[in-house]
Order: structure tokens, then sequence, then C-alpha cells
């Protein structure tokens, strides 16, 4: 501000500034002129460098201009000087000139400094106050914090001690409810409180002063709850015992709704609570043994009987309808081997159990594996529930074990009788995959209550169907080939047997898929080819034997096709025997008519072969009967072939396809005849049937394929 005080004033004559009119002090008087001298040592100056000083200052405007007007650097800076000397006496003069001011300026200055001085003195009293009232905040605030710590520890001990109190009092209206009440819902509510006291009072040391005091009174209490709750639970546990009780509906809507009471008394009346569990389980033994034996007596009532130790695949078919009078047939197929609509029973396991009254009522017989199937969805329906029910009501699993050991001995009793027997095996191969398939049942449920007695049953099964097995396998070795022989080509009754058998364990072992029961049935188709070719041997013709074969083993492969066991190892093996014995079958009918024209044939293709040596030709009049003979009989020959085919065979489209097999044979051969005459000298070719007039008369056969 000094500055911009003299710069203003510095525009007025100084006079003019202090408000008079006074000369102007000439400096020059005291100060003199000043003259800028020669260095008398400029001669002794280097110029050392020079060059790069000026090369330099070439970028400089002022020093470029000096040098660009020819002005010597001597006369230059001494102008230069004078300025420099001008400007500082006219600086010195505006100094002077406000003196005044400074004063002035000066002056104020202290002044400020004064009021700084008393402000400083103010505010360090506020200080000291302010530090004053920061301590007295702090002493405030740790009394609040005393004080907190102080409240909080009071409200720990005020919860600690209702908690206390209340787990330790015994409210009357609790008294009123244990002793007087009924056992509802509320009375459980109450036990449980009942049953908290009575831990708190055991397991916290707090209790321990006041324990003589609160003691005998819950004890007291316990008690009196023990028996009250005791006396409830018999109580509905007998109705359990009455006739016609649907156990289930009587768990799950009214002994599950005071399954606390069983949890009290297992923590607080550990006797009491071995009576009810000992009373429930003698209960439920009791009343499911005697239903499974009602239910196993109604049902062995509906059993049909279906195969007894004479129905055997090789057994003769008089003998077995001896033994077999006055039993019931089945309701489609009367065969003991055959599977037919039993297969049913597979799609139907999970349909309910029969009811026994019903079925009677329409007088219905089952064969056993519907009994079978029936009795154990009753049982793992039953078992289910009541594992369940007990792991809920009492917290065991052992329980269920205790409580079905009756049913259990009920059941094996009946199914050791019916097993030791039962002589059906495909019934007991069905019974082993009702088996199975309760197994995955009882797997997807993830019960595992019947999985002990599941295989029990199962290891039970196998061995009786494997000796009913062996012993149709042995009915087949040992049969007596002339008692069963009888003088028929057409299917015998053991082929079909032992077809329909296989085709059906066949069929069931799909699924099961058992390596074991593959072995036994191709054991048994062995048996079955030995004994066919026996029973063919009887047969005086050839022929007669090749028909024979050719029936059974063309029956044998529709009924495995039926069964839909296509594809199997024993189709296969009947499909390439059924192919050669018809091959021999062609020949020996196509001999039996043709003989000299298929001989001939034969003889002259081996006296053609290069190896046989033999060239010589032959004549005319061997050839010519042969012609003669065909042109007369050919068509009237393949009619009685026909009809030889037709009354031979049982299955008509295989009876056609031989005779189509049999009339392309004759084609082949009388076309290598016709070949073979061709070739003799002196022998008319126009003489020979065409071979188009014999495929002529061929159509006429194929159109009834």
């Amino acid at each position: 501000m000094a500055e911009i005080a003299a710069s203003k004033l510095g525009e007025l004559p100084f006079g003019e500034r202090n408000g008079t009119h006074t000369d102007v002090i000439d400096l020059g008087t005291f100060v003199g002129d000043l003259s800028v001298e020669d260095d008398a040592g400029s001669d002794d100056i280097s110029l050392e460098g020079l060059q790069q000083e000026l090369e330099d200052c070439k970028e400089d405007y002022e020093v470029a201009d000096i040098l660009s007007k020819g002005i010597k650097l001597r006369d230059y800076t001494k102008g230069v000087e004078n300025n420099l000397r001008e400007v500082e006496l006219n600086s010195i003069q505006d100094y002077i000139k406000e003196s005044d001011n400074l004063v002035s300026l000066h002056d104020q200055i202290h002044d400020c400094d004064n009021i700084l001085t008393q402000m400083e003195a103010l505010l360090s009293g506020f200080q000291a106050e302010i530090g004053s009232i920061s301590s007295d905040i702090k002493v405030l605030q740790e009394k609040s914090m005393d004080m907190g710590l102080k409240l909080k520890n009071r409200k720990v001990a005020e919860s600690k001690l209702a908690k206390f109190v209340e787990d330790i009092i015994v409210p009357p209206r609790m008294i009123d409810i244990i002793v007087d009440g009924e056992v509802t819902e509320e009375y459980m509510r109450t036990l449980e409180i009942l049953s908290k006291k009575l831990k708190y009072v055991e397991t916290d040391p707090l209790v321990k002063t006041s324990k003589a005091l609160v003691h005998p009174e819950l004890e007291r209490l316990r008690q009196k709850a023990v028996s009250k709750v005791f006396e409830f639970i018999v109580q509905k546990l007998y109705a359990l015992r009455k006739p016609k009780t649907n156990i289930q509906i009587l768990q799950q809507s009214v002994l599950l709704k005071y399954k606390y009471v069983i949890l009290f008394l297992k923590e607080h009346g550990k006797e009491v609570y071995n009576e009810v569990r000992a009373a429930y389980m003698d209960t439920m033994n009791k009343v499911l043994s005697a239903h499974f034996r009602a239910y196993i007596l109604a049902l062995e009532k509906l059993q049909l009987e279906i195969a007894t130790s004479s129905d055997l695949v090789g057994v003769e078919a008089r003998g077995a309808i001896l033994f077999s009078r006055g039993r019931e047939p089945l309701k489609n197929r009367s065969s003991a081997f055959a599977l037919g609509e039993r297969i049913n029973i597979l799609r139907e396991i999970d349909q309910p159990a029969l009811i026994p009254h019903i079925a009677e009522a329409s007088s219905k017989k089952y064969p056993y594996e519907v009994l079978f199937r029936s009795l154990h969805k009753l049982l793992m329906d039953t078992a289910s529930s009541e594992y369940l029910f007990c792991d809920d009501f009492f917290g065991e699993e052992s329980i269920f074990n205790e409580i079905f050991a009756g049913p259990f001995a009920a059941i094996d009793e009946h199914f050791n009788t019916i097993l030791s027997n039962s002589y059906d095996a495909i019934g007991l191969m069905l019974m082993i995959l009702i088996i199975h398939h309760h197994q995955l049942i009882m797997s997807r449920r993830r019960i595992p209550c019947l999985d002990s007695y599941l295989d029990k049953v199962n290891i039970a099964l196998w061995p009786r169907f494997k000796m009913v097995f062996d012993m149709h396998l042995s009915s087949l070795r040992n049969a007596n080939v002339r008692t069963l022989w009888e003088d028929d080509v057409h299917p015998h009754y053991v082929m079909r047997r032992c077809a329909e058998f296989t085709a059906s364990l066949i069929h069931l072992n799909i699924e099961y898929g058992d390596g074991q029961l593959d072995l036994n049935l191709e054991r048994l188709r062995m048996a079955v080819d030995d004994l066919l070719i026996k029973l063919a041997k009887q047969f005086p013709k050839p022929k007669s034997q090749n028909v024979f074969l050719i029936n059974n083993y063309d029956m044998a492969i529709a009924v495995l096709k039926e069964a839909g066991t296509e594809g199997s190892r024993i189709q296969m093996h009947f499909e390439e025997l059924l192919k050669n014995n018809t091959t021999n079958f062609v020949e020996e009918l196509l001999v039996e008519h043709f003989r000299e024209l298929i001989m001939f044939v034969k003889n002259r293709a081996a006296s053609e072969d290069p190896n046989s040596g033999n060239d010589k030709l032959i004549p005319a009049a061997e050839v010519e009967p042969l012609i003669k003979d065909f042109d007369s009989r050919w068509k009237a020959t393949i009619e009685l072939m026909h009809k030889d085919v037709i009354t031979s065979f049982s299955n008509f489209l295989c009876g056609m396809e031989i005779l189509r097999t049999t009339l392309t044979q004759l084609l082949l051969y009388y076309t290598r005849f016709t070949d073979l005459v061709r070739k003799i000298p002196g022998v008319s070719s126009g003489k020979l049937v065409t071979i188009s007039t014999i495929i002529h008369e061929i159509k006429k056969y194929s159109r009834t394929f």
C-alpha cells in the first residue's frame, strides 16, 4: 500500500502533495556528475572466449541491435550508467516526498498491533475456559461409562435371576394341570415345561443351594405325570387289540399326537417307558401275527395248483393225466410249461394286495405266484408303515424286529410248506422276480427293515427252482423212447413242452439276467435234441424221420418267436437244424419221384470231373427213356409232391417254403439234365420239356404262398 500511495503521490509536485510549495532539492549538487572513466587495465583484458560469447549473444535482441548500429560498447555502457544514476536519484526523491505518509502508515501499523495484542489476551482467556470445560466433559464421560457398565451388569444379573426363578419356580397352574388335568395338547406343553425344570435342577450348578427347596416338589410332579401318562398310553394301546381296528389310522391319527409323552417317559421314567415299550411290542406282535395268519389261511383257499411232481417235460402225457386228475386248469392255457398270461403278475407288481373275501365270492382261483405277490405286498406295506411309526414314535428302529418276529414266523411256516411241495418251475421263477422287484421297491422307499427277510426268501427259492429244473432235465435224459413214441410225424408234445418251457424261462431271464440259468437251458436243449433224435429213429423211413424233425424244429422256433425270445442262441440252433433237415427232406422227396434222372445227373457230373479220368460218351438209348419218363409224368409228380408236403407238415407256411425249395431244386436238376442231353449226339432236344414250361407250372403253386 505504501508503494501505491507513493506512486499516486509521485504524480503531483512535491509542494502540492504536502499542501505547500517547496523548492525541489537538486541531488546533483550533493552527488556531483557521475562519469565512467576508461579502465586503465582494459588493455590487459584477455579476448579468450570472446567468440563463444558472441555466438551466445546472437539470439539476444539488445546485443544484436547495438552491434547492428555500430555503437561502441564503452559509449553505450556510459549511457546506461547515466540512465541508472538518473533513475536512482528520481527514486530517492520519491521516497523523500512520501516520508510523511510512511510515518502515518507506521502509526497505523502500531495501533493494529496493540489491537491484536488485546485480541490475543481475550482468546487466551477463552482457551483457558474451554480447557476447563473439556476436563469437565471427560469427567462426565467417565462417570457415564461407569454407570453404563453398572447398568449392563445389573441387566445381566436381572435376566439370569429371572431365568433362574422361572426355571425353578413351580406355578400353581402347572401343578393343577399335572395333577388334575386331562392328557391333551396343553397337558403335553406342560410336560415339556416340567421336563425343562427337571433337567435344569439336575444339571445347573446354580440350583445346588436351592435344590433342597424345589426338588421334592418337582419329584412329586414327575411321579404324578409319569403315572398319569402311563395309564393314558396303556389305554390307547389296548385299542389296537380291538377287532377290525385299522392299525395304521389309529397310529397316525391318535398315537403320533402323543409321541412327546413317550419322550417324557424315556427321559424321566425309564422303567415305565420300558413297560410301555414292551406292552406295545407284545400287542403289535400278537395283532399282526393274527392278521397275517388269517390272511394266509384265506389265500390258501384261493390257490390254483399248477404242477405236481409228475408234471415234467419228459413224462408221458397219459401218465401225467392220470396223476393230474381233479386239478383245475389255467384260465387260458392248461399247460404247466407255458408262461402265457402269468407274466401279467410282473406288470401288476405295485397293485394292492388281494382282498380274500372278494376273490372268494367270485370263485376265482389263482396260481401261487399271485398269492405270493399279494402276501408280500401286504407285508411290505405293513412293515414300512410300522417301521416308520416306530422310528417316529419311539425313536428306535430295533423295535421293528421284535414286533415282526411273530408275522415272520407265520409267513415262514406257510412259505416253507408251499415251497417243499412246489414243482412249478415257472411259478418259482416268477416268485424270484417278484422278490427282486420288491427289493427294488423297498430300496426306493429307503426302508431297510425287510432286507434280510427278502434275501432269505430269495436264497430259499433258487435251490428249489434248481431242483425242479433238474427234475425236468432228468425226465428228458431218462425218458422211455418206446412209450413216448407215436406213429405221427407232427410235433411231439414233449418237444412242445420243452419249447414253451424254454421260451418262458428265457423271457423271464431277460430282465433278471442270470447266467447260470442260461447254462441250464443249454443243458435242457442238448437233452431234448438227443431225445428228439431217438424218437425220429423210431420211424422206419428217412423221409419220415426228416419230416418229424422239421415239424418239431419249426414248432420250437415258432414258440420261441411268439414268446419274444427271437435272437436267442437256442432259437438259432433250432433254425440251423431246421435248415439241414429241410435240405435232407428235399433230396429224399426228389429221389423218391425222380430217382433215375437225379442219379443220371449226379453220375454224369462225377464222370465229367477232370480228376475222375472217365470221359466215356453216354449212348442215346440210355437217355431217351429218362426223357420220355419225365415228359409223361412230371406234372402229376409235382402235384403228388404238393399233396405230400401239405399233409406232412403242420405249419402251412413252412410246408409251402419246403415245396418251393423242392421245386427249385428239381428245376436245377432238370436244367443240368437238359444241358447234358444236348451234348449227347443222336438225341433230339425237341423232345425235352422246356424250362419255361416247368417254371410256368411252378408259378401255379407259388400263388398259394
